[in-house]
């Protein structure tokens, strides 16, 4: 399941470390605004101990954690929308995406100058939301000329496609974001096919300085209480610490690093998973055989759909599914004693897989 998350943010404001920090790709990191004019492509594996717990119980010869797409986009501007520093190209890139990371600077550094002349998140925020609301703006003002053309040539649908497309103008000529308007299912139909800038699930990102790693600062704050009414999360993360962290050769190294920091795991690790969550991802094992692996689902999929992200196959020719919960196989600590206990439960088509669940799928082909 290919899903992207884009980091986005104003130019020189921390993206690319934290890109590189988490992904499997390194790209180059400048002072420099507009010093690159491609997107960073990249593959982040999603932090889960509990397929490390299974396999001390049950050893296979490979572990195989989920992974998730991160796209590091090359920093926005003013006038963006207008092909101002890196332009529209860009904004092409994050309408790619299904999920937005916002990193903000939220820490002074003389040797690196803001774009805007001073640190200020909020405002920062205020920037990006502007210029991607205004292209949003410019696709639903032509869907609304398509539509007027198609109601007068008599499709009554299209009366109130309209009326539908008009209160999503009205929202964005208020400055708003699309995600926060309230719009029936059927009604989105209407914008679906545009893949909505403003529509896109988010979570900002506080680049700090490594004294405010794990309280954050007067700029952290700022920016929690402009986007309190917002259904999202805010991270605080030390970019530059996560990138000396990162650099390290072993765990051991890392763990000591982190513990003088007075930190437990590095702060990419949390962004990582709250990215997968943002994505409204879940995960499902399989265990024993050659590997024990990790296999990313959306939330709510029935069990033949989990089968389906294994191989075709299994869903084409699903029986039922043999699930174990996660804490049952660590409590019980073997599939026999698992049984025993009477935790083993046999699920049809209609089951809904939770997180955590370890799935044996019985089909015929």
């Amino acid at each position: 399941m290919a899903l992207k998350c884009g980091i986005i943010g104003l130019t020189n404001i921390g993206k690319t470390t934290l890109f590189n920090c988490i992904s499997n790709t390194k790209a180059e990191t400048t002072n420099f605004a507009y010093s690159t004019n491609k997107s960073n492509m990249g593959i982040a594996f999603v932090p889960d101990m509990r397929l490390y717990e299974l396999d001390k119980l049950v050893k296979a010869e490979k572990v195989v954690p989920v992974t998730i797409d991160v796209v590091d986009i090359p920093g926005l501007a003013k006038g963006s929308n207008q092909g101002e520093g890196v332009g529209n190209a860009f904004l092409a890139d994050i309408r790619q995406t299904d999920a937005i990371i916002h990193v903000l600077r939220c820490f002074d550094d003389e040797n690196l100058p803001h774009v805007e002349g001073n640190v200020d998140p909020v405002r920062d925020k205020e920037i990006i939301d502007l210029e991607l609301q205004v292209k949003d703006l410019e696709l639903i003002e032509r869907k609304i000329q398509r539509t007027e053309k198609a109601a007068k040539s008599g499709d009554k649908d299209a009366k109130h496609g309209i009326d539908v497309l008009n209160r999503y103008k009205d929202h964005l000529e208020s400055f708003q974001n699309i995600r926060t308007l309230d719009v029936s299912e059927d009604d989105k139909k209407w914008v679906n096919d545009m893949f909505l800038l403003t529509d896109k699930p988010v979570m900002y990102v506080c680049n700090v300085d490594e004294k405010s790693a794990i309280n954050g600062n007067k700029y952290v704050e700022r920016l929690k209480e402009s986007v309190k009414d917002e259904n999202t999360e805010v991270l605080v993360i030390a970019g530059a610490l996560e990138a000396d962290i990162a650099a390290l050769d072993t765990e051991e190294d890392r763990l000591a690093f982190l513990q003088d920091y007075g930190l437990t795991e590095p702060g990419v690790n949390k962004l990582i998973r709250s990215a997968y969550k943002l994505l409204n991802l879940i995960s499902f094992f399989t265990i024993g055989g050659k590997e024990n692996r990790a296999w990313t689902i959306r939330k709510g999929m029935t069990a033949p759909q989990a089968a389906g992200a294994i191989h075709s196959d299994l869903e084409r020719g699903f029986i039922r599914a043999e699930v174990i919960k996660y804490d049952d196989m660590i409590k019980y600590i073997t599939e026999a004693k698992v049984k025993e206990a009477g935790k083993l439960s046999v699920e049809g088509k209609t089951y809904i897989v939770n997180d955590g669940d370890i799935l044996h799928i019985r089909f015929n082909v």
